[in-house]
């Protein structure tokens, strides 16, 4: 039996506040969000057609998280999160062009056709990537973090992961560390509320994810992360404390994926009420509809951005379907060799 996740946790005063948010943040994030949108509806059909191989997580249902970020945060920070990865990769800035070609394994991918839909990743967007080991970009980001705070920038590492990796141990180490040397990190749990397929109140008996963070004194909260408004504002507050120096920040936003894990993923173990509850509540929907009853945006710069989205994701899969496969030449280019390393054979 489905166990309903549930949403009256969910700590927030700032869900349907637009309070001091202009129109081109709005609009920016409508853009964002339906990027992400038909870009995974996009790459699922391309997955059904069999030209998209491997894994493949989307990121249907949790857009608000990806607007948030790109309002709150600057160019200068870096993320780095887990495989559920391509809305954030394109919220940084990474083409959809790029993004495509990677799901299609082309040489003109974000990593040269070589990581596929996990493992995108950019240097100049300063995005650190997706991880495919659950919970290993926990102790990553705050390496990150570590070194922004050794070279004496403003810049903060974003640390996202999933309600399921929030159960490693490398989350408390990294905690742990992170409070003792004030590092300027803001880690996200991206709860969806079902990991895999299992439901948090069965993995541990602190359902509430952020008070993981109380136990180091990290300043920790829960965000309604179906609000784009709320996202950003909560970003905001945190983003300012860890750039005044104070250390890390904590946020479990509470979000819902509308697709399975995976592709493979029937999703049984939720009931069609509980999904049909938080497409209710759908990001993109809901910004659309504030921003024509509060006459922030007309009807026909929507429909403009729309018309632009359509023909982007168009584009990004011609690029895909055109581009070459990596010659096989390539396969030991970008790796790193330390050619001194003993065990190395010639």
């Amino acid at each position: 039996m489905a166990e309903v996740a549930d949403k009256k946790k969910v700590k927030t005063k700032e869900s349907t506040n637009s309070k001091g948010i202009d129109k081109s943040t709005y609009l920016d994030w409508y853009e964002v969000m339906l990027r992400i949108r038909r870009f995974e509806e996009a790459a699922l059909k391309s997955y059904s057609q069999q030209k998209i191989r491997g894994f493949l997580h989307v990121y249907i249902g949790q857009e608000a998280i990806a607007a948030g970020l790109l309002s709150a945060l600057n160019k200068e920070d870096k993320i780095a999160t887990a495989y559920r990865q391509h809305g954030i990769a394109l919220m940084k800035g990474c083409s959809s062009r790029a993004c495509m070609a990677e799901l299609y394994g082309k040489a003109t991918g974000i990593v040269k056709g070589k990581g596929g839909s996990m493992h995108f990743s950019s240097r100049e967007n300063g995005y650190i990537g997706g991880n495919g080991i659950v919970g290993a970009q926990i102790p990553i980001g705050t390496g990150v973090a570590l070194a922004e705070q050794y070279k004496g920038t403003k810049n903060l590492c974003v640390t996202m992961f999933g309600d399921g990796a929030a159960r490693q141990g490398a989350l408390h180490e990294s905690f742990n560390m992170a409070m003792t040397w004030k590092l300027p990190v803001l880690y996200i749990c991206e709860n969806n509320h079902y990991a895999m397929g299992t439901s948090v109140s069965r993995t541990s008996n602190v359902s509430d994810i952020y008070k993981l963070g109380l136990g180091y004194d990290m300043p920790s909260e829960q965000v309604d992360g179906m609000s784009p408004e709320a996202v950003h504002n909560a970003l905001i507050k945190a983003a300012d404390h860890i750039r005044n120096g104070n250390g890390p920040y904590f946020l479990e936003i509470k979000t819902y994926r509308y697709r399975g894990h995976s592709v493979s993923d029937p999703g049984k173990y939720r009931t069609k009420e509980e999904l049909n509850s938080y497409k209710d509540r759908d990001p993109i929907t809901e910004t659309e509809e504030v921003m024509i009853s509060k006459k922030i945006a007309s009807q026909k710069e929507i429909d403009a951005i729309k018309d632009k989205i359509k023909a982007e994701i168009q584009d990004a899969l011609e690029f895909a379907e055109k581009s070459e496969f990596p010659l096989a030449s390539e396969l030991y280019d970008d790796n790193y060799v330390q050619k001194d390393y003993p065990f190395i054979m010639d």
